[in-house]
């Protein structure tokens, strides 16, 4: 049992990302940015401008008290607080973020909130934790009854797409996407991994992975943040590029169709960025499959050569009238 006053060691960090395309048809500029992701008044939004326009919210907390999910159906009970935050990417991508960590066991009873309060991001089971039914509950998603980070998650964005920042003009159509993560702390001799990501056709992804107890679960929500924005990135070109028709629709109709990618999102292809510098490297795991960048400059070439198609006519017809 963990000992009353000491943060027990944590063993398993999960969380839930939620990406989409910000409801404004003018991408937000830092100022605004900062505006938006003010979540609190007592500390200052993180704006970085360098490789490319980012800002991070500080954390907000939310008091759970509730079972968590877990795979195996076992009924643990577990109080504490889940930590939410939101990114704005290039003023256009929006993403939201609930997670939490555990120690391996809690209390036998449960304490007064001030005990919970002075360990933010934390949630303690009663007893002992399943480790690894918990992880794949959490993978699986909340059932009723039990903590839904990505109800959390979803909650901070409905809040922020309301600000009256934004004119819910979307300068196209996107859908969103939801991310879910399980990270197995191990000792901190042992290098991060990344195990497992799957992607579903309904817009969830998952990724499991192995991270030392020495890093902060702050910085695995980052990396995890970054798989989900591109991810994001990819499936929304893909689905434009199915949407344009290319080879059946008309020239025009095709460019148009493709405009918004050129515009709005081929420019945010910038892969750990904002990672921290200990989990960078899990990123090559998806460049060898599957093969995230691979892809990226594979539709990429595709519409550029689509809009050279396209504007070979126009040059003919410009010398022609010389």
């Amino acid at each position: 049992m963990a000992t009353p006053g000491r943060s027990a060691r944590s063993v398993l960090a999960c969380g839930e990302v939620r990406t989409c395309l910000l409801p404004s048809f003018q991408a937000l500029d830092g100022r605004a940015a900062a505006q938006l992701l003010r979540l609190r008044a007592d500390e200052h939004v993180k704006v970085s401008e360098r490789p490319n326009l980012y800002a991070l919210s500080p954390e907000v907390l939310t008091g759970v008290d509730c079972r968590l999910p877990t795979s195996n159906g076992a009924k643990v009970r577990a109080v504490g607080t889940v930590a939410t935050r939101a990114a704005l990417t290039e003023g256009r991508v929006l993403q939201s973020t609930a997670y939490f960590s555990a120690p391996a066991d809690g209390p036998d009873t449960r304490r007064p909130w001030g005990h919970y309060l002075v360990r933010p991001g934390v949630v303690e089971p009663f007893g002992k934790l399943p480790q690894r039914a918990t992880a794949e509950g959490v993978l699986r998603g909340g059932g009723r009854g039990e903590l839904d980070l990505g109800m959390i998650a979803e909650g901070l964005l409905a809040q922020l797409v309301r600000h009256p920042l934004l004119d819910h003009k979307a300068p196209f159509k996107s859908r969103r996407t939801h991310l879910r993560w399980a990270a197995r702390r191990t000792p901190g001799g042992e290098e991060p991994t990344l195990d497992r990501f799957t992607l579903a056709p309904d817009g969830l992804r998952t990724v499991e992975l192995s991270v030392p107890e020495s890093v902060p679960a702050t910085a695995v929500a980052g990396l995890c943040e970054d798989l989900a924005l591109h991810d994001w990135l990819l499936t929304t070109v893909v689905h434009m590029l199915e949407n344009s028709r290319l080879g059946a629709a008309d020239g025009p109709t095709a460019v148009l169709a493709l405009r918004p990618a050129v515009d709005h999102l081929l420019h945010l292809w910038m892969p750990r960025a904002h990672v921290d510098r200990t989990l960078g490297h899990l990123w090559d795991v998806l460049e060898r499959d599957p093969g995230f960048s691979r892809q990226w400059e594979n539709l990429r070439q595709r519409i550029r050569d689509q809009l050279a198609i396209q504007a070979i006519p126009l040059l003919h017809q410009a010398l022609s009238t010389r």
